[in-house]
């Protein structure tokens, strides 16, 4: 009985779930550590995994889980305003390649909604899991309000945001050493504009630059797709 008195205890204790999320994921780095960052060895995966795992075993549901362990949520603000602090002591170079990374980020954006939804579409998807498969490639908040207001299920759109998230933190390094893309700032625009926040993070572990122009393509792009989706989902998905 002992034990399980301690586990109701600490399971309504808001730090223990806090205390169980920066396990995971010092245990998921460390894992990605010791395999020299290969990026099949993703640690946001692992961590959300072995998160899954723990709550799946304890019969914890989510709300429970995000009680304890929010603080995380409400550094995610901070966490992504710092990112201007690089961008800004790079701000020579970007201003070097503007005109190219606004070529991108249009065609990028665009490419990156309609190629989702056409393989879903011809895979027999309904309209509502194509609205919410067209803002996957934005961060999970602005992603999930996009969903929510034209139509799809942003609970859905957070599983498809994070699952992209992680496919291309996982393909961008040797995707792009296959097509011979050396240029850290091309590389890094490329990921943060279809894998946003965790695609950056990939970057920033990589390269400093590659991360300055990623985390910068992931705030550019949280702009421009939602004002695109409206005008390709009409085309896309009727």
């Amino acid at each position: 009985m002992i034990p399980f008195r301690l586990w109701v205890y600490l399971q309504t204790t808001p730090l223990f779930w806090l205390t169980a999320t920066l396990a995971a994921f010092l245990i998921a780095d460390a894992l990605a550590k010791a395999a020299h960052r290969n990026p099949l060895v993703n640690h946001v995966a692992i961590a959300i995994a072995l998160l899954g795992v723990l709550l799946k075993v304890t019969g914890t549901d989510y709300q429970t889980y995000f009680n304890g362990a929010q603080f995380v949520h409400f550094l995610l603000g901070p966490a992504t305003v710092a990112l201007g602090v690089p961008i800004y002591a790079n701000m020579a170079l970007v201003r070097r390649n503007f005109w190219p990374m606004a070529a991108a980020l249009l065609v990028g954006a665009a490419v990156a909604i309609a190629s989702a939804l056409l393989v879903a579409k011809a895979l027999g998807a309904p309209r509502a899991v194509l609205v919410s498969l067209a803002p996957k490639s934005i961060t999970a908040g602005v992603a999930m309000a996009v969903s929510e207001t034209l139509g799809g299920a942003p609970p859905l759109t957070a599983v498809l945001v994070i699952a992209t998230g992680v496919l291309g933190a996982i393909v961008v390094t040797p995707l792009m050493n296959a097509l011979g893309v050396r240029d850290f700032a091309a590389r890094g625009f490329a990921v943060g504009l279809a894998s946003h926040g965790i695609g950056t993070a990939r970057a920033f572990s990589v390269d400093p630059v590659a991360g300055v122009f990623a985390g910068l393509a992931m705030g550019l792009n949280a702009v421009v797709t939602p004002a695109i989706i409206p005008a390709l989902l009409p085309w896309l998905a009727p």
